[in-house]
């Protein structure tokens, strides 16, 4: 047995959704895939091609993305987040998305509110931070689904769906 292992020091989970400790530092990062929603991807997928469909026929260029890429959510960054209580315990929690690097010294005394995740194995997760030593709150972001099938494909879906809607109306009638 080596001295890392007799000295470890234990890292704790914390249960309640508030917690106030000192700044220790960032663990190591990775990405973890966002689940998107299939029938709704699906959807948004056909009624772009519609449009393109139509837009191909004028001769305009549309944005083209494949179902099997639109499948596939968007990859977020998690680092797990260390705090040191005054008691000296160390809590870790897990955040989801980018901070500024300078939102954070080692020693200041932040606030962090957490939420439970789906996955009971997981450490809880970062929602808001207040750096109490700077007094900002700061609140990390990650992509959405919306934002992953992005601005160009939706619009296109709109008018894909506009369009069918008229030539529906128009053949009815």
């Amino acid at each position: 047995m080596d001295d890392t292992e007799l000295y470890r020091e234990q890292i704790l989970r914390h249960a309640t959704p508030v917690i106030t400790g000192r700044f220790v530092g960032f663990g190591a990062s990775y990405t973890r895939a966002i689940k998107v929603g299939q029938p709704l991807v699906l959807a948004v997928f056909v009624a772009a091609t519609v449009a393109r469909l139509i837009g191909a026929l004028i001769r305009l260029k549309g944005v083209h993305r494949s179902l099997k890429d639109l499948k596939t959510g968007p990859e977020f960054l998690v680092t797990p987040v260390r705090l040191r209580d005054d008691l000296g315990q160390v809590y870790e929690v897990e955040m989801h998305g980018h901070l500024a690097a300078s939102a954070l010294h080692r020693g200041d005394l932040v606030q962090l509110r957490t939420k439970a995740q789906d996955d009971p194995t997981l450490p809880v997760r970062l929602m808001t931070l207040l750096n109490l030593t700077t007094m900002q709150p700061l609140t990390p972001r990650i992509p959405t689904m919306w934002s992953h099938i992005g601005p160009a494909l939706l619009i296109q879906a709109a008018l894909g769906v506009t369009l069918a809607v008229v030539a529906i109306a128009a053949w009815i009638s």
